[in-house]
């Protein structure tokens, strides 16, 4: 299932795309959903099957711009 890290400052996104991409997490940048509402921000598109490792990382860089997650649900997505 397709869930998002959801940041409000572009830099870190891709900061943490990097970053899982280097521990061998399959990462992409994508336009966060308004259902956010976070305005224009960038999220980090990820598989459900890699939440432990993305949230251990999230954990470790403390990242002030982090929103929280989402998880698609039908048509839109949902914070946990």
């Amino acid at each position: 299932m397709t869930m998002l890290a959801v940041f409000r400052s572009r830099a870190q996104s891709l900061d943490c795309v990097s970053r899982l991409r280097g521990e061998g997490v399959p990462a992409q940048a994508v336009s966060t959903p308004k259902e956010a509402g976070v305005g224009c921000g960038v999220s980090v598109r990820f598989d459900e099957a890699f939440l432990p490792r993305v949230s251990a990382l999230l954990k470790r860089r403390a990242y002030s711009s982090f929103s929280g997650i989402m998880r698609r649900a039908g048509n839109t997505f949902v914070f946990l």
